[in-house]
């Protein structure tokens, strides 16, 4: 495969591959060595369906379905949308984009369930006419680089995970919802050892809302200073979408956020998580169960 870097630590951009004809033994395999050595992959001018996109997606795992009751083995390939089910452009203050503007604080998808994800495949659908980037960090360079005190602090925490959380920084009421609350608080290791590299990375999250052991204010002290560290400027990658992009980004080892756009125009992109197994070090990231004791409500 023909590569060229996205970044100067992280990210390729591969070259002369059309995702619909890439099967588990023609291409994935390539496809996944460079998942794992750079973390974040971008393929242009791709015409995915949502068959397709589902099948693209399903070679990396089983596919993430945030519903109730046992998952379902084939869900709909969801949309990060501003666009209503009725087909209209939501306004600015609705819950649907007040949800989405919560997406612009850097995150981890899916550290708030029960298996996190390994992986995201999200492509373009609609693009604003300004606007709505993705912004990436490797974590893993940022891990390779904390300063020796920083990363001593963070190498044994236990962060503790609630997806109301994010919500409640952006509207109290939007954090009420059963989408945000229907999910029990979750326990994983701030570091998470990369199984074929050998390489560890910072594991966090805006959901992270306290650190097993420590009080609540100093855990949020920790969180904040340890996502600042990892998101400095030089760290970015900001990927200007347009329709056809597909991007693959590796969840144990980048954090990620969108950026504001023009809000009366549509913006749609489609996503689906893959959760980890324990061939992608699931089992490094659980915690003891006796660190994973909640330390009470998030700070107001």
């Amino acid at each position: 495969m023909r590569t060229s870097l996205l970044h100067a630590r992280f990210g390729v951009e591969i070259h002369d591959v059309d995702l619909t004809r890439v099967t588990a033994i023609e291409g994935y395999p390539e496809i996944r060595d460079a998942f794992e050595r750079h973390s974040l992959l971008l393929f242009r001018q791709q015409r995915l369906d949502d068959v397709q996109h589902l099948n693209l997606a399903a070679l990396f795992g089983p596919l993430e379905d945030r519903v109730k009751g046992p998952p379902r083995r084939r869900p709909p390939l969801p949309k990060v949308s501003n666009l209503t089910p009725g087909g209209q452009i939501a306004s600015e203050f609705d819950h649907q984009v007040l949800n989405l503007k919560a997406n612009q604080l850097w995150h981890t998808d899916s550290t708030f369930l029960p298996v996190p994800a390994l992986a995201n495949v999200i492509a373009a659908r609609v693009v604003s006419s300004s606007g709505g980037e993705t912004e990436l960090v490797s974590t893993r360079v940022a891990w390779q680089e904390m300063p020796a005190g920083l990363k001593e602090r963070a190498r044994d925490a236990v962060l503790l995970h609630r997806y109301a959380h994010s919500r409640a920084r952006i509207d109290p009421g939007l954090a009420a919802e059963e989408l945000f609350t229907m999910w029990p608080d979750q326990a994983w290791r701030a570091v998470w050892p990369n199984p074929v590299t050998g390489e560890d990375a910072l594991y966090i999250a805006s959901h992270a809302y306290a650190v097993a052991g420590m009080d609540a204010a100093a855990g949020q002290a920790l969180i904040e200073e340890l996502t600042a560290f990892a998101t400095r400027e030089q760290y970015v990658y900001s990927h200007r979408w347009t329709v056809g992009d597909v991007l693959i980004w590796d969840e144990r080892a980048t954090l990620h956020r969108g950026r504001p756009w023009p809000y009366e125009e549509e913006r749609t992109l489609a996503s689906i998580c893959v959760s980890a197994r324990d061939c992608d070090g699931f089992g490094f990231v659980q915690p003891p169960v006796s660190l994973a004791d909640p330390v009470g409500d998030p700070p107001a």
